[in-house]
């Protein structure tokens, strides 16, 4: 038995997220049937991040099992022939430990969240950025991520269905950047609460509307109450970009 590791990256629309579904195509679901097809028996393939309906991937680790003797360039080129046409591609594929894991050898995820501030709508990049039609303050963006960096009761920013045992999270970096009309948000920790990102992010886009005060998302954070979330910001603009191991 071989354990390989992936690189993904997948355009999260036509999916119900990473995690196979009963109502809907999956990307792991598209992985694990072109695996099915090239080593002919089931495979499970395993991910360091389950990403939610529309939201994307530049960088996302994963890992599968199999006893066929295969080179990693082989099963990396037949994988990508078999998810012709899904928007799934292989990166990167490599020989890995049996105790190699990518869920929970990972010590690090990283996420960006790209926003557009434009009063026109989106045409190529309709689904792969949220566009807000008014302009942001980035230095009040910036000024309330501050408020969330280190380890915090995230309760507020996360979702009602998230099955986390314990809504503690370290948050190790929070940055807004802009380039023009492009912001992309930055947000880097050793694991996240489900939808915690996007809520984040939906609450930043507040504070750059002056809908909210900089200090109001540390009152958010304070509160440990969902309902004083500001706004979730939509699964558009969202992107998985790396997982780091030891």
């Amino acid at each position: 038995m071989t354990r390989f590791a992936l690189t993904i990256e997948y355009d999260g629309r036509p999916f119900m997220g990473w995690q196979v579904q009963d109502h809907g195509p999956s990307v792991q679901g598209a992985i694990e049937a072109a695996a099915e097809a090239i080593t002919g028996e089931q495979v499970l393939v395993h991910a360091a991040g389950r990403t939610d309906s529309g939201v994307h991937a530049t960088g996302m680790r994963a890992h599968l099992d199999t006893p066929k003797p295969i080179t990693a360039f082989r099963l990396m080129e037949a994988l990508n022939a078999r998810l012709r046409p899904d928007p799934v591609a292989i990166l990167a594929c490599e020989v890995v430990p049996d105790d190699w894991h990518a869920r929970f050898s990972c010590v690090a995820r990283h996420y960006q969240y790209r926003i557009v501030t434009r009063r026109a709508p989106l045409t190529f990049d309709r689904g792969l950025m949220w566009r807000i039609p008014t302009a942001l303050d980035i230095e009040a963006m910036a000024e309330g991520a501050r408020h969330l960096i280190g380890r915090h009761d995230f309760t507020t920013f996360r979702s009602a269905h998230c099955q986390a045992d314990s809504p503690l999270r370290t948050l190790d970096r929070l940055d807004v950047v802009a380039d023009g009309e492009r912001i992309t948000v930055h947000a880097s920790a050793r694991s996240f609460l489900h939808h915690q990102v996007r809520s984040m992010v939906g609450c930043l886009a507040l504070v750059g509307q002056g809908k909210w005060a900089p200090d109001d998302m540390a009152r958010a954070l304070e509160a440990r109450d969902r309902a004083t979330l500001g706004l979730n910001a939509p699964p558009d603009g969202l992107y998985f970009i790396r997982a780091d191991y030891p």
